[in-house]
């Protein structure tokens, strides 16, 4: 049954009507109808920041406090949340100590991507994270600053302590629903189920019907596109979709777990799954996007599908009672186009744990080192016994219409010596494994030889010969 929006707002319970546009982003909530005009419009993209507002979610029994795009946002999904802007802080006449870092250390210039900064540094400071400068910057990485006052800003972070907050952890779970969320507006409707069983039947019974995971390319559907989305079907209510299991040999993520919350289990699999989560999008683009919807997504320069693909993940999909796994790399047909059916839906991945002694590395390049979409991403995973490659799985994005393996390049590496000049003979085929193009981000000769420079990276940097070469440089230069 048709039900309000229910969520706190400075610890207080709103309601927004059961007839509410179901995507009605946050950001025009908060400007248009509830007057917080704090929260600035920038990009309506997710890439600047300055409408950056704190979702507190329930996580057992702590509250879990994460920094989110409110121009992406869709209003129902503030449904059982707290939220807090810019004018949630400063009460009574009295700045919080994130504001009076920032007026202390001349940290705003314009001002107009202030209120995004002091909501960033907020949501770290609540989750009672590190403030060294590598820490803070990370957590900064989704703003950015037009009078370019990073600086200041930087040192507000160092400078803003920690602060004694009012716990709202009660009343979050007084208002928790015990049904999931269905609304309707002008025959448009946003359906968020509480459970992996019920969010099948739901997907059954509307074959067409959107899916709703983070939201953080869904966004911008309606943003920029001005698609008009007749049926939305969210699975971020869904408490069964949000673990990751460890399974021994592998690990198990669900469709709503999101990069935050994947960030650690991946970390532990390899050091650079760690690394490129590190620079996925911005703090709040982690914060809300999801493992499975970047890959259910199907973009061709998505970065987690070639890194998933060269350490052998199995996708599973689900529609109604039924399930079915296949490896990741077969779920990407064309361009656009992915192996699931109407109804049907990514239930989780699972990635298995690289075995000791395999050669793994994943590495992206990017115009922009931080928040940016790759221009390449490599996936490689190389067996090695007695310095001969026993077998390889190499992925690259940014190189074909979807993610895609390097199969001429791992049979010219099949059985042959793990040396650059074998590695050399197996780059020279990459022309027939890929034919990219030329756009934006890189032309199609870039991007081939970037490619074959970041394998010839990978057999140096496993031979310790590119430290030595980064030493014998350094000497060099004194």
């Amino acid at each position: 049954m048709a039900r309000p929006i229910r969520f706190l707002l400075d610890g207080v319970v709103r309601e927004s009507p059961a007839d509410t546009d179901p995507t009605l982003t946050v950001l025009n909530l908060l400007r248009y109808h509830l007057r917080r005009t704090g929260t600035k419009e920038g990009c309506a993209e997710g890439d600047c920041g300055a409408c950056t507002v704190v979702l507190g979610e329930l996580e057992g029994e702590r509250v879990r406090f994460r920094a989110v795009n409110a121009c992406i946002l869709f209003a129902p999904m503030l449904d059982g949340r707290a939220l807090f802007t810019v004018e949630s802080l400063g009460r009574e006449g009295a700045l919080h100590p994130v504001q009076q870092a920032m007026v202390d250390l001349h940290a705003s210039q314009c001002g107009f991507c202030t209120p995004g900064f002091v909501m960033s540094l907020y949501a770290h400071q609540r989750e009672g994270a590190p403030s060294d400068p590598q820490s803070l910057k990370d957590a900064l990485a989704g703003n950015l600053c037009r009078c370019t006052g990073y600086g200041p800003i930087l040192a507000a972070g160092q400078a803003m302590g920690a602060a004694p907050e009012a716990d709202i952890a009660a009343a979050l779970k007084a208002i928790q629903p015990a049904e999931g969320l269905a609304i309707e507006h002008k025959g448009r409707r946003f359906v968020a189920p509480r459970s992996a069983d019920e969010l099948a039947a739901t997907l059954e019974a509307n074959p067409d019907a959107t899916v709703l995971a983070g939201g953080t390319d869904i966004g911008l559907w309606v943003t920029k596109q001005r698609r008009v989305l007749r049926t939305i079907v969210s699975l971020n209510d869904c408490a069964d979709l949000k673990a990751v299991e460890d399974l021994g040999p592998a690990i198990r993520i669900g469709a709503a777990v999101r990069y935050a919350d994947a960030h650690a289990a991946l970390a532990a699999l390899h050091p650079d799954f760690g690394e490129l989560l590190r620079r996925l999008g911005g703090q709040q683009v982690r914060n809300l996007g999801t493992v499975c919807g970047n890959i259910a997504n199907g973009s061709p320069i998505g970065d987690m599908p070639p890194a998933l693909i060269a350490a052998d993940a199995t996708l599973v999909l689900r529609r109604g009672a039924a399930r079915r796994e296949l490896p990741l790399e077969a779920y990407f047909l064309a361009y656009g186009r992915q192996d699931r059916a109407p109804g049907e839906f990514v239930e989780a991945v699972i990635v298995p744990k690289p075995a000791a002694g395999r050669i793994f590395r994943i590495a992206k390049l990017s115009k922009r080192f931080d928040q940016d979409i790759s221009a390449v991403c490599l996936g490689l995973s190389v067996g090695v016994e007695a310095g001969r490659v026993t077998d390889a799985r190499i992925a690259f994005g940014g190189m074909a219409a979807t993610p895609k393996r390097a199969v001429a390049c791992e049979a010219a590496l099949a059985g042959r010596p793990w040396t650059p000049a074998t590695v050399e003979t197996a780059v020279g085929t990459l022309a027939d494994d890929f034919a990219p193009i030329t756009d934006m981000r890189a032309s199609a000769g870039y991007r081939l030889e970037a490619a074959g420079n970041l394998i010839r990276r990978a057999v140096l940097e496993s031979q310790g010969a590119a430290a030595r070469l980064l030493d014998a440089e350094a000497v060099a230069h004194g």
